[in-house]
């Protein structure tokens, strides 16, 4: 067997596979003589079939199936062992039809190389990492939920600015007719709140559902409508009040205390207000932290220059999915995924160059905090060490389970390498002013 390369350009190249009789021959002997042992053929007694007919019958399709096994095995270890790092699979070049009754045999196999190329991180312009702190304001607002959550309802007898009201829409056309409890603070506009303001159980009060709500979802759950329905829409409706309430604030004492947080571990208004404050930014890292990443990763796909064998990767594309695509379509699956390769490929670059590992015993880990985490939610807090290995050995079974777990921790070391080595800036913002910084004022 002889394998050679020509190099089309530093992009692309093609692979030229020699195949001579002596290659395939004994192997393909041997599984003939083989099936004479087993052959059941009519009028002969079974291992006593003629050479000759068995090859007759079989030899076609065992000799094109040796062959292609061969070539197939000889192209892996080939590009193992010459280390070419290519992308997509290598594509047979179109050759007329083969002469399987010819000897030898030769196959050629274009090949998309991936580009050399750097990855720099130290931008010349900073990117920005929050670190979100939970402001007194937020504090206060999370303290009044609480109190209003365990808070006691009294019936009022005409609706205040702070009542719940619990009420039915209605409107025939559309069929609504939903009963739900709400406040007047969630409407958009301070008509709406006048209109209710001082009515009684019993009134009918007339709504427009244009700018009722600042949301189309409050509007999907007050009328119990679906998205397309409650998008635009502009109809009057009826709200009919069946019962006024005002929630009175709970107190802060050792009973809610000892509700929120288990017996004894908060005592005081001030460390509620210190627990609240510690677990909200607990929870800011997370958003923190995969800004920083979308932020670092966009950054690179966008300043990381490299060519890629663009005519190879979508004449690979129309035959590597599930179904096939044509030219068109191929070039248009192309473009929808040009910057996720870019970015794998970048992500591959920056994971070799820094060493970046995933081990089994990693992953196993990582599954056994998250179990921890889901068990403690539902008031199991000091789970068997046998019963957190099997779950874990349970999730782990799931290889499409396995393959996000590993994509995880892969990020988190990606994100620790970005705030070792990349230029990053640091800024501190409430978590109103980080909103307004990344999705601007809404």
């Amino acid at each position: 067997m002889n394998i050679t390369r020509e190099n089309i350009d530093t992009l692309n190249a093609v692979v030229k596979v020699e195949i001579a009789k002596e290659d395939y021959s004994d192997k393909v002997e041997k599984i003939l003589s083989d099936y004479r042992k087993t052959a059941n053929i009519p009028g002969f007694r079974k291992g006593h079939v003629p050479m000759g007919m068995v090859k007759k019958q079989y030899g076609k399709a065992v000799l094109v199936d040796e062959v292609n096994k061969l070539l197939q095995d000889a192209l892996n270890k080939y590009l193992t062992e010459e280390k070419l790092d290519v992308l997509g699979q290598p594509l047979p070049k179109p050759q007329d039809a083969i002469d399987w009754d010819s000897e030898e045999f030769s196959f050629e196999f274009e090949l998309g190389l991936t580009p050399e190329f750097d990855v720099d991180l130290n931008f010349k312009k900073p990117i920005t990492h929050y670190t979100i702190v939970a402001d007194k304001k937020m504090i206060d607002e999370q303290v009044e939920r609480i109190q209003k959550q365990y808070g006691k309802l009294v019936s009022q007898d005409v609706v205040a600015k702070d009542s719940e009201i619990t009420g039915t829409f209605k409107n025939e056309e559309k069929e609504i007719d939903n009963t739900v409890s709400l406040t007047l603070d969630k409407f958009k506009g301070k008509t709406t709140e006048k209109k209710f303001v001082g009515a009684k159980v019993g009134d009918v009060i007339s709504l427009k559902t244009k700018g009722l709500y600042g949301d189309d979802h409050e509007l999907m759950h007050a009328l119990k409508l679906g998205h397309d329905d409650v998008h635009g829409l502009d109809i009057e409706v009826t709200f009919t009040i069946t019962e006024i309430n005002k929630r009175e604030l709970a107190d802060l004492d050792q009973d809610l205390f000892d509700k929120l947080f288990g017996k004894g571990t908060v005592t005081t208004a001030t460390e509620l207000k210190t627990k609240i404050k510690e677990d909200a930014e607990k929870q800011f890292i997370q958003q923190s932290d995969q800004k920083l990443l979308n932020d670092v990763t966009e950054f690179l796909v966008e300043n990381t220059k490299f060519d890629l064998p663009v005519e190879f990767l979508q004449k690979w594309m129309q035959t590597a999915g599930e179904k096939p695509l044509d030219e068109a379509q191929a070039k248009e699956e192309y473009e929808k995924s040009e910057k996720s390769l870019r970015y794998q490929l970048i992500e591959g670059k920056l994971i070799t160059e820094n060493n970046i590992q995933i081990t089994l015993d990693d992953i196993k880990d990582h599954a056994r905090n998250m179990v921890r985490i889901q068990m403690a939610q539902f008031g199991q807090l000091d789970p068997l060490d046998k019963e957190l290995d099997d779950i874990v050995a349970r999730i782990l079974s799931n290889n499409e389970e396995a393959r996000r777990i590993s994509e995880q921790l892969v990020s988190q070391k990606l994100l620790q390498l970005y705030k070792e080595k990349a230029n990053i800036k640091g800024k501190e913002v409430t978590y109103e002013n980080f909103v307004k910084d990344v999705y601007g004022d809404k």
